[in-house]
């Protein structure tokens, strides 16, 4: 269940209050009445990803997910169903068992004012799995030595978070996931440095989306001895014009080019779902462009990939307003369950992902460079710089020490307007 806002500040138990957990209770904590040990600053995760819950109940609907060894706040402690230990609770509407945690004198993580932004947009270092597949294995002294604990095709990208050597220098690679992977078998995916443009340069943007943009002295004129422009690089689009029941843009003195090789943002007004400052997000089907807004202003636009399929079909990003359900640092994706699919793929830690309509969201895709044009199964797909932006922009905020994060009342999913 979803509470609703406190208004009121509602005080820790004496006890908490006096062990240094917080020096005044956030509005939305209640009394605990449990004790807790006096010198006690926080609750370290010890599984790799563990529930948080809405309410100190194992049945209670799920908050978000920390990450292993996070060290969260403790505010309050209560004894409820579904766990041996007793519930703790770490934040708003969010409570953890204690069966899998440890109290730490250690300080919980502080959150920061600005988030913690990775240079290129990709938490881990991704490989893909070479054309001949390969083997991993759970245990490093083991690796090569005894029959593999799983294969890996050809195609799948894997997160390795570790690179160590074996015997006579073999390096290995630890996967997210625990396995020990020959680094031979592994080709290193190189992400894309494509970004968007904020709202400071938005007026009049536009990217060239073909493979080159052949630069013309004029609407259906000779073509310019001038160089093309590199696909995906922004020009300022002067005006437009058409000729022969085709639209050109100028983008300089006697430069014009085909609309066909130009994406430009189409304006959008806000849904009447939003709040007034409210901010969202338009995804354009149309023009292969996702627009972020805050209020009527748009403050961030750039390319994207939608999905490639039909209207209404599986592959066809789903048209409407949505609020995103839930947000995941990181999540698996995989189609190796669908018969029907006539190629299989598999993408381990998948990066920045914004789900708001079942299976479809907004994310990174570092396996492909084809923004401005539809690409994807359906999701919307960014560069992984554009993501790790958009992520940090959207709502629910993800605490730190937090891998996935659900709305709640006070703190709602941001709205996602696809059309």
């Amino acid at each position: 269940m979803r509470k609703a806002r406190v208004n009121c500040c509602m005080q820790l138990s004496a006890l908490a209050m006096s062990s240094g957990i917080a020096a005044q209770a956030p509005p939305w904590t209640e009394a605990s009445g449990l004790p807790l040990p006096h010198d006690v600053r926080s609750v370290r995760i010890l599984r790799w990803e563990e529930p948080l819950l809405n309410e100190p109940r194992g049945s209670a609907p799920r908050r978000g997910t920390a990450g292993k060894s996070a060290l969260l706040p403790l505010y309050g402690a209560q004894r409820g169903p579904g766990c041996e230990h007793r519930w703790l609770m770490v934040g708003p509407s969010a409570w953890v068992c204690g069966d899998h945690t440890e109290y730490s004198t250690a300080p919980p993580l502080a959150a920061r004012s600005r988030p913690h932004l990775f240079s290129n947009g990709m938490p881990f270092a991704y490989y893909f799995v070479a054309e001949d597949g390969s083997l991993g294995y759970e245990q490093l002294s083991l690796a090569e030595e005894q029959a593999p604990d799983e294969e890996l095709e050809p195609g799948f990208a894997v997160a390795i978070r570790q690179i160590a050597k074996k015997n006579g220098g073999q390096k290995f690679g630890l996967s997210t996931k625990g396995l020990w992977i020959p680094m031979r078998d592994l080709r290193m995916a190189r992400p894309y440095g494509f970004e968007g443009i904020g709202k400071d340069r938005l007026a009049g943007v536009g990217w060239i989306k073909s493979a080159s943009g052949t630069i013309f002295k004029k609407p259906g004129g000779r073509r310019s001895s001038q160089r093309p422009l590199k696909k995906h690089s922004a020009v300022l689009v002067i005006e437009k014009s058409s000729h022969r029941s085709k639209d050109w843009y100028r983008v300089g003195q006697d430069r014009w080019l085909r609309a066909r090789d130009l994406r430009v943002p189409r304006p959008a007004t806000a849904p009447p779902e939003a709040r007034p400052g409210e901010r969202w997000i338009d995804v354009d089907t149309e023009t292969q462009i996702v627009t972020a807004y805050e209020g009527s202003e748009a403050v961030f636009s750039t390319l994207t990939s939608t999905g490639r399929g039909a209207k209404d079909s599986e592959l066809a990003t789903p048209k409407g307003t949505h609020r995103i359900w839930v947000k995941l640092q990181t999540s698996d994706m995989t189609n190796l369950q669908d018969d029907k699919a006539s190629r299989f793929y598999a993408m381990q830690e998948v990066p920045w992902v914004m789900f708001f309509k079942g299976g479809y969201g907004l994310h990174a895709a570092f396996w492909h460079r084809n923004f401005g044009n539809r690409q994807s199964h359906g999701c919307v797909n960014l560069a992984p710089k554009d993501a790790q932006r958009l992520f940090h922009f959207t709502r629910p905020a993800l605490p730190a020490g937090w891998k996935a994060a659900l709305p709640t009342q006070y703190d709602p999913g941001t709205l996602i307007v696809v059309r």
